[in-house]
C-alpha cells in the first residue's frame, strides 16, 4: 500500500537521511511527515515573514511495520509516557515526579521494533496540556477533550532504515508565510482556547495523575477507556 506523505520544512529536503536530526522529538529521532499537505505547509512557517517547503514523497507501507496509537487498544497515557520519554519533560512538583516515573513504569510501549510511528503532535499547545494533566491541574477526561477539540493534527514518523529506504521524493510545494504562518497561529490559539474553556471545568468526578499514582492504575484499567 503506498501513501502520500509530506514533510513541512525551511528547506527542500529530497534526500532524508536516516539517523539525523533531534533526539528529542515526540517520539525520538525519526523524519516527521504528514499525510496532510495543509499542515505540512503549516509546520513549514515557524517563524514570521519565513517561507517554507512541503516536501512531498511516496512511501510503500506494505512491508513497514507500523504502532498507531490511534488504535483503540492505547491510551493517551501510552502517548505521555513516551513524550515523557523523549521530550524534556521536566517535573516541578512531587506528584508530576512521580507521575512520570509511574508513566514510564506502566504506560510505555516498547516502540523499538517499528519501522513507522502514528500518532498525535506535540507541539507547544499539546506538550503544555501533557504538562498540565501530569502536574494534576485537569483531568485525564479534560486532557482527552482539550487535545480533540484543537484539532493540532496527526503524525507519521519514519523510525528504521528500512522505513527511509521505502521512500521517494516528489516534489515540493512553497508555504507562504503570510498564509501559514497566520494558519499555524490561529490553529494553536483555537487549541489554547480549547484547553482553556476545559480547564475553567471542575470535573469532580474525573481521574487526575495522583488518582491513577493512589490507586496504581495501569494499561489495563477499563476506566481509561
Amino acid at each position: 500500500m503506498k501513501k502520500i506523505i509530506w514533510h513541512g520544512s525551511s528547506k527542500i529536503v529530497e534526500n532524508p537521511i536516516f539517523g539525523v536530526g533531534k533526539k528529542n522529538n515526540d517520539y525520538g529521532l525519526g523524519f516527521y511527515c504528514t499525510e496532510s499537505e495543509e499542515l505540512a505547509k503549516e509546520w513549514a512557517c515557524q517563524i514570521p515573514g519565513r517561507d517554507g517547503y512541503a516536501n512531498c514523497y511516496d512511501i510503500e507501507m506494505e512491508e513497514l511495520s507500523v504502532l498507531s496509537l490511534l488504535d483503540e487498544k492505547y491510551t493517551i497515557l501510552n502517548w505521555l509516557a513516551i513524550l515523557a520519554a523523549n521530550r524534556n519533560f521536566t517535573t516541578s512538583t512531587a506528584v508530576s515526579q512521580q507521575g512520570k516515573e509511574w508513566l514510564l513504569n506502566n504506560f510505555l510501549p516498547d516502540i523499538s521494533n517499528y519501522d513507522v510511528i502514528i500518532g498525535y503532535r506535540a507541539d507547544d499547545s499539546y506538550f503544555s496540556f501533557a504538562r498540565a494533566f501530569v502536574n494534576n491541574e485537569i483531568s485525564l477526561n479534560q486532557l482527552s477533550v482539550a487535545m480533540k477539540l484543537g484539532k493540532l493534527g496527526e503524525q507519521i514518523v519514519l523510525k528504521s532504515e528500512k522505513a527511509f529506504s521505502k521512500i521517494i521524493f516528489k516534489n515540493y510545494v512553497i508555504a507562504k508565510a503570510d498564509e501559514y504562518y497566520i494558519k499555524r497561529k490561529k490553529r494553536n490559539d483555537d487549541a489554547n482556547i480549547a484547553f482553556r474553556n476545559e480547564q475553567n471545568i471542575d470535573d469532580i468526578e474525573g481521574i487526575y495523575m495522583r488518582d491513577i499514582i493512589r490507586e496504581r492504575i495501569d494499561n489495563d484499567d477499563p476506566r481509561l477507556r
